[in-house]
């Protein structure tokens, strides 16, 4: 691959086969087979909007790690640096179970997988001159070692190659504990250009974890951080820079599946960025992704092509003949 096919965004991280029950486990409902994974999910997002995306990781050499690569192949994302592990080592799983109104239950059963023990060399070729945008969650490094060597290596090497880095910190409580996970995502957040975090996990990436949340955002533009943004689930969002900030109210839609969500938000921000619109409509595009997300069944199954965007306008009730 020359500069010229180079990906615009490579996402790093750990893809999941994912089983989500129809019912409660125990009395053995059907269960829907997909793929699961926050970057993955990211990649797609960027190249159903028409982006050359990339996803860099590892599976097993198992049938669930054929599914992974075949989805995701076939989402028209660049799997050429992902790595088929033939150590034993096996694809993830990520078990969802739905429960009583909207809570559902989320397993996962990764420890010793094969996107655990992806390394920097793993990571580090995928990254070309070019590359415009790398994105990395909070969720790699908490996998092991190595997959926190290997998040750190790629955000290095992204800035040699002057592309932007965002890191969204994607906390989650059954990975690691909020100590660990600020020791890990501090040095990431130090190199990252956008910060994207719902509001109870800013304090993970700020300097000052006893700051308010304006002054916290102020310290890390101060430290160079070029924008941070506040997602706030349906009470919308906001980014900042040091010049300006904006705001954007979540998109109203019958809401089917919040899992997701953030993931396209994500997507939808970061493709906003790379067609160099301003601040506001990075957040609007941003909003109307999650909205397709969230009305869809699905971590990335009703994320949106670029021509989908303007249809959250028409009226209720339209019908496209």
């Amino acid at each position: 691959m020359n500069a010229t096919t180079a990906p615009e965004v490579v996402t790093v991280g750990e893809a999941m086969a994912a089983l989500r029950a129809t019912g409660p486990i125990r009395l053995a409902p059907p269960m829907e087979l997909s793929v699961a994974g926050a970057e993955a999910n990211v990649a797609i997002g960027l190249a159903r909007l028409g982006h050359r995306a990339r996803w860099v990781g590892a599976v097993g050499d198992d049938s669930f790690g054929e599914l992974v690569l075949r989805t995701l192949r076939a989402e028209q994302v660049d799997v050429t640096h992902a790595r088929v592990d033939t150590d034993g080592r096996p694809t993830g799983l990520l078990v969802r179970e739905d429960g009583l109104v909207d809570l559902a239950r989320v397993g996962y059963y990764r420890t010793g997988s094969a996107g655990s023990a992806i390394a920097p060399e793993h990571v580090l070729p995928a990254l070309e001159p070019g590359l415009r945008v790398l994105h990395l969650t909070g969720i790699t490094p908490a996998l092991g070692p190595a997959a926190a060597r290997a998040v750190l290596a790629a955000a290095e090497r992204a800035r040699e190659l002057g592309a932007l880095v965002c890191l969204d910190v994607n906390y989650r409580s059954r990975l690691w504990d909020p100590d660990r996970a600020r020791q890990a995502l501090l040095p990431l957040a130090r190199i990252s250009d956008i910060l994207v975090a719902s509001a109870d996990e800013l304090h993970l990436v700020a300097e000052d974890p006893a700051l308010p949340e304006p002054d916290a955002i102020a310290a890390l533009l101060a430290r160079g951080r070029r924008e941070v943004v506040i997602t706030r689930g349906g009470d919308g969002a906001s980014a900042t820079t040091a010049h300006e900030t904006a705001d954007a109210a979540a998109r109203r839609v019958p809401v089917t599946d919040v899992i997701g969500a953030g993931d396209a938000f994500v997507a939808g921000y970061l493709s906003a960025v790379l067609d160099g619109l301003d601040l506001e409509a990075r957040l609007r595009r941003a909003a109307a992704t999650a909205a397709f997300a969230v009305a869809t069944r699905g971590d990335w199954e009703g994320l949106p092509l670029r021509r989908d965007l303007a249809l959250l306008d028409a009226p209720p009730g339209t019908t496209l003949r």
